[in-house]
């Protein structure tokens, strides 16, 4: 559990730092520069990465239930928030869609749902850490983006339709690959299919 938990402070810390460290962020990449600051940030962020993915497989291994197994309709309702979670995803990088254009902060919202959702279908302690720790950052990093918005008086372009449109098929054919197949590949759980 103690990787967990160090994997999560290397990685959301590194990725708190807009949040509760902005001038001193702001006067680092000024002082060392931003491709040295983003090489920096891109080493923290995968070994905080890796010991996440490391940590919570051992946790997995021999798990500490909090309460009783959440019954099947959560697992379908999480599996429902996925796919907004999904859209909301390919709404931060389809550009010109009206999500992002209303929102503002698709990727921010979409690990908000992502982290509620498996919170609602699981039941450990190493879940509890893991998706509360994201879902508590999540909240954190919105109101942190929006608070910048409002000082900068960001506008955000109108977006199109069309570019919705393709902001939601993208985001639908992601969650259904991953839903009936990745998942299972990359975690070991099957979340649809197989007698879901």
């Amino acid at each position: 559990m103690l990787t967990l938990v160090a994997g999560l402070v290397v990685f959301l810390g590194a990725h708190s730092a807009r949040i509760f460290a902005d001038g001193w962020r702001s006067a680092t990449i000024a002082e060392m520069g931003e491709k040295a600051w983003k090489g920096v940030y891109a080493l923290v962020s995968i070994a905080g990465f890796v010991l996440i993915v490391v940590g919570y497989g051992i946790a997995r291994q021999s798990p500490t239930e909090l309460w009783p197994l959440p019954p099947v309709w959560t697992r379908h309702l999480a599996a429902l928030l996925m796919l907004l979670a999904f859209v909301l995803l390919a709404a931060a990088y389809v550009p010109g869609n009206q999500l992002k254009a209303t929102l503002h902060h698709p990727m921010v919202l979409s690990v908000k749902v992502w982290a509620l959702a498996h919170l609602l279908a699981n039941n450990t302690l190493a879940d509890v850490l893991l998706f509360g720790a994201f879902l508590a950052w999540a909240v954190l990093d919105f109101r942190s983006a929006r608070k910048r918005d409002r000082a900068a008086g960001t506008v955000y372009p109108p977006g199109r339709a069309s570019r919705t449109v393709v902001a939601v098929v993208v985001g639908a054919v992601a969650w259904a690959v991953f839903a009936f197949w990745l998942h299972r590949v990359l975690i070991g759980v099957q979340p649809l299919g197989r007698g879901f």
